[in-house]
């Protein structure tokens, strides 16, 4: 499999393939590429609407000049737990966290949840975020207060008394059922305009229709998040020992 950065001419070929409608398995396999190299690379360049092949190349040749100094001999990253590839790692991370931004949540907090996600013990410290970011203390803070009110990660204190942030299996369970309520109060607000605008008008029939369509979804989103958390999450008991009298 080839390594090092894209060629110009397989930009080129990634273009073509989004513009033909081709998966990013389908473009990586024809050319012989990870299916994580095309997704980052079409990510980061305008996406599978925006991408251009010379713009593409460009801002990466940009990208190249403009990059840090390689840290000094002696510094070594450290080393990733498992045997895990580091450079693998950091490439899966830069992937989920694309993949939570185009589902809408801000570049930091995209960031500081695929940290806890990818981390084996599932919680950091904000003094261990910082160091995992690079960013400032108050990045964190802000960050981590966004998931907080989004039912995406947990606030606990350690033994130590220091505040450490967490996900659990429980994270999506609590997110779903965010969204539905959610949901329910766009129900709630379009029916009130039906009241005012009057149910026979266009806009209310507009409105009524989208309280209709929001208690639907909702609804049918609480119900599977229900279904889902009793059967992935929900551990059997443990069988009872059969006594002879």
């Amino acid at each position: 499999m080839p390594g090092g950065r894209l060629t110009q001419q397989e930009r080129q070929q990634i273009a073509l393939g989004l513009s033909d409608g081709l998966a990013y398995a389908e473009i990586a396999r024809r050319l012989d590429r990870p299916t994580s190299t095309i997704t980052r690379e079409v990510m980061r360049n305008g996406g599978p609407t925006g991408y251009r092949a010379e713009l593409a190349h460009r801002a990466t040749e940009h990208r190249a000049h403009r990059r840090r100094p390689a840290a000094p001999r002696g510094v070594q990253q450290a080393p990733q737990a498992n045997g895990r590839d580091a450079a693998a790692v950091r490439e899966y991370e830069e992937v989920f966290t694309t993949l939570l931004m185009q589902q809408g949540l801000p570049k930091m907090m995209s960031r500081a949840l695929t940290c806890l996600f990818t981390t084996d013990a599932g919680s950091l410290t904000a003094a261990e975020l910082v160091e995992r970011l690079q960013v400032s203390p108050a990045s964190v803070s802000k960050a981590m207060a966004f998931l907080e009110t989004q039912g995406l990660i947990q606030r606990e204190r350690d033994e130590r008394r220091r505040e450490r942030y967490r996900v659990d299996d429980g994270v999506w369970y609590q997110s779903m059922i965010a969204a539905a309520r959610s949901n329910a109060q766009l129900a709630e607000t379009a029916r009130q305009g039906v009241d005012i605008l009057g149910a026979g008008t266009p806009a209310g029939v507009r409105l009524e229709g989208i309280a209709r369509f929001m208690d639907f979804v909702g609804e049918s989103i609480a119900r599977a998040a229900e279904q889902a958390r009793e059967i992935l999450y929900t551990k059997p008991e443990p069988a009872k020992l059969e006594t002879t009298s």
